[in-house]
């Protein structure tokens, strides 16, 4: 929730290259904020990029974007003075994931190139600068607001100091657990990708073919088959274990790893480069194909276990701990967790698809048909049976069901006004200069400018 917080215009850090920036400015420091100088070429920098991406700037951007920098500005001083520093390797990491991700939506990494008409490696070294102050800025507030703790008594009074039309709607939230199993493989089903896999290994080791074409051909991996296979710049903790303990082995980048079985099918493996505790490595992803007659299987089987759990009188957590395949959620009775925010509470419209159309017509304690659904982090079909757990309709928040709820709201009130009146000191402590002809704008902090 904390997270949340931040003053500043993010929209400020997110690349800090624009597509079509214009050449022709002639530039001019226009602020100074401590030792640091803001020039004109930076705002409309940040203003096309904004335009281009289509974010709003809200109000004037000649005024809004000079003083998002200002703070900014502000932040990572006190930071310098603070000592306080990010891991290069967690940065670079960050800057994988935003490069892999241009690539992904731009086609290629010459694309992307003559998108931003800048090198890749220019790209990369102003992401490396806008990572790294943005999450220097989310330690600097983070600092300042850890201290932040309102007791449960705190909590209430500022609840009972609410005008009613500002207690916030809670909306419909479900807690649901699942049972899930994949539908049995046949054995030839197995050796047919196998034997495939192995097919595409001796052209590459013969020079029949290349592996990035193999990739972009046959690999079920959408998104990096549009790169040849190739998956950027990544640590081993970003990998599944059987994944990674073969690619961080490979040696040479003009051989093929043997094939490696995941959760997401059968893959091979080539080497790029290697650097630091990161690789970059292409992979050929098959996975196997199930029949209806594999899904009818499955099927057949939890409506077994769905009669064991309403007729029978066996527990849904204990049906789970004997019979799901959901290593997720195995551990607790089935009970799943949402992903946005780590509590076992779910908006309809953040559960799968799948699995709200089945809880919508549950009451407390029913437990589902089996169906088939699409697991997303493995792009693949599984079957399962779930449970609605718990159900509460919309309501105005409470102080007895929604305490979290108001609680972070507390917080976020409390962090927001500790921030602003840090700025605010700040803007007191340290010189700022402000070109006469930048001076004329309605600040959110009018305390740049002295008298």
């Amino acid at each position: 929730m904390r997270n949340k917080l931040l003053i500043i215009g993010y929209w400020l850090l997110a690349i800090g290259s624009v597509a079509h920036a214009q050449d022709n400015i002639i530039d001019e420091v226009i602020w100074i904020v401590g030792e640091d100088a803001i020039l004109r070429s930076e705002v409309e920098e940040e203003r096309l990029r904004a335009q281009y991406e289509g974010t709003p700037i809200p109000g004037d951007p000649y005024c809004v974007i000079p003083e998002q920098l200002a703070i900014q500005k502000l932040f990572l001083h006190q930071a310098e003075l603070d000592s306080i520093e990010v891991s290069e390797s967690s940065v670079s990491s960050q800057v994988d994931m935003r490069v892999n991700y241009y690539i992904s939506q731009i086609g290629s990494k010459e694309k992307m190139e003559e998108y931003f008409r800048k090198t890749s490696t220019e790209i990369r070294e102003e992401m490396m600068t806008s990572v790294r102050n943005q999450m220097i800025i989310q330690q600097m507030q983070s600092k300042l607001t850890e201290n932040i703790a309102p007791t449960p008594a705190e909590v209430r009074r500022y609840y009972n100091t609410l005008p009613a039309d500002s207690i916030p709607m809670v909306p419909a939230q479900v807690e649901v657990q699942i049972l899930s199993v994949e539908p049995a493989v046949p054995l030839e089903e197995t050796e047919r990708i196998k034997t495939r896999l192995r097919e595409f290994t001796e052209r590459v080791h013969t020079g029949n073919a290349d592996f990035s074409m193999l990739a972009r051909l046959y690999s079920e991996d959408v998104e990096s088959a549009k790169r040849g296979g190739e998956l950027g710049f990544v640590g081993k903790g970003q990998l599944v274990s059987e994944f990674a303990d073969v690619a961080f082995n490979l040696t040479d980048p003009k051989r093929v790893s043997r094939i490696v079985q995941t959760e997401y099918g059968y893959h091979i493996i080539q080497l790029v480069e290697k650097k630091g505790d990161r690789i970059n490595c292409r992979h050929i992803l098959l996975k196997p194909r199930i029949s209806s007659d594999d899904k009818v299987r499955a099927i057949s089987k939890l409506d077994s276990i769905r009669t064991l759990v309403v007729d029978s009188g066996m527990t849904f957590e204990v049906a789970v701990a004997k019979f799901s395949e959901d290593k997720n959620t195995v551990m607790s009775g089935g009970l799943m967790t949402n992903a946005n925010t780590g509590a076992s509470k779910f908006e309809y419209q953040d559960l799968p698809p799948e699995i709200a159309k089945q809880i919508y017509t549950l009451k407390e304690g029913d437990v589902s048909q089996p169906f088939v659904m699409m697991d997303r982090t493995k792009n693949k079909e599984i079957c399962a049976i779930v449970r609605l757990k718990t159900k509460r309709d919309v309501h105005k928040a409470n102080l007895v069901d929604d305490f979290q709820v108001i609680r972070e709201m507390y917080e976020q009130k409390l962090s927001v006004d500790l921030i602003d009146k840090w700025i605010r000191q700040k803007q007191n402590e340290i010189y700022v200069s402000i070109d006469p002809a930048w001076r004329g704008c309605d600040f959110q902090y009018p305390g740049w400018v002295h008298q």
